[in-house]
């Protein structure tokens, strides 16, 4: 009998689990850490709110947002963090054994396993532009949040970015490669209200003897930084979501 061919999904899982094995979850905090940190200012996080981390990685962002919305006189803040890539996921745990306010959990962003109107923020670091439908993750993070919840999508390829470009046939794994505007317009083409882009960049101080694969130069390098991430924000109307009449996990 011919093989089963993988779904999206699971090429994702198998390629973010060649990832985890060949340690790269420490190397995606050390390169995204600095516009990570300006992202969690502009979140202007709580104690006690609920967060979800999408596509959450080894969970150093996780850990991150789960000391910001820790314990407070507005309770006991919760983050989950979510990837498809279970040994990514089994990576996470183990180093967050020491925190009581965060769940993993192994599973797709276009079937987020969780119940309807639930999370206060949103942020998903560096994952967005490798979701096969970006329209059917969408369209879970808004079933997922909470009345006037927020979203914050943090990419740092984006077409406006010219210099992100140059790594992406060296990706495994299928990318969507679009404008600001284009995303904008994809947030707004999903009731989202507030839709706003801007530019995050990487202060990140580049040695003379750093050696990249994934830019032509350090000079490409340097500017591919100075042009910044894109930070897209928007946030859910004041509804909440009926359940969907299917089973979500």
């Amino acid at each position: 009998m011919p093989e089963k061919s993988q779904t999206p999904d699971e090429k994702l899982q198998q390629e973010f689990n060649r990832w985890a094995v060949a340690g790269e979850g420490p190397k995606m905090e050390s390169h995204h850490l600095n516009i990570t940190e300006k992202t969690l200012r502009l979140m202007n996080l709580r104690p006690g709110e609920r967060v979800l981390d999408l596509g959450c990685g080894s969970g150093w962002a996780t850990r991150l947002l789960a000391r910001l919305v820790g314990e407070g006189p507005e309770g006991f803040g919760q983050v989950v963090g979510l990837d498809v890539s279970d040994e990514m996921v089994r990576l996470a745990r183990e180093a967050s054994r020491d925190f009581e306010n965060i769940l993993y959990v192994w599973g797709s962003a276009q079937q987020i396993p969780w119940e309807e109107n639930f999370f206060d923020k949103v942020l998903s670091v560096e994952s967005f532009y490798y979701y096969p439908d970006q329209d059917r993750a969408l369209l879970e993070l808004f079933r997922v949040m909470a009345p006037r919840g927020k979203l914050f999508i943090l990419i740092n390829l984006y077409r406006d970015n010219p210099y992100s470009l140059q790594w992406v046939d060296q990706l495994k794994v299928p990318v969507h490669v679009r404008s600001t505007t284009e995303y904008v317009e994809l947030l707004k083409e999903h009731a989202f209200e507030n839709v706003e882009s801007s530019r995050i960049s990487d202060d990140t101080p580049t040695p003379d003897d750093y050696q990249t694969k994934s830019f032509h130069s350090l000079d490409d390098l340097r500017a591919f930084k100075r042009e910044g991430a894109l930070l897209l924000t928007a946030s859910k109307p004041d509804l909440r979501t009926p359940a969907p009449g299917y089973t979500i996990y």
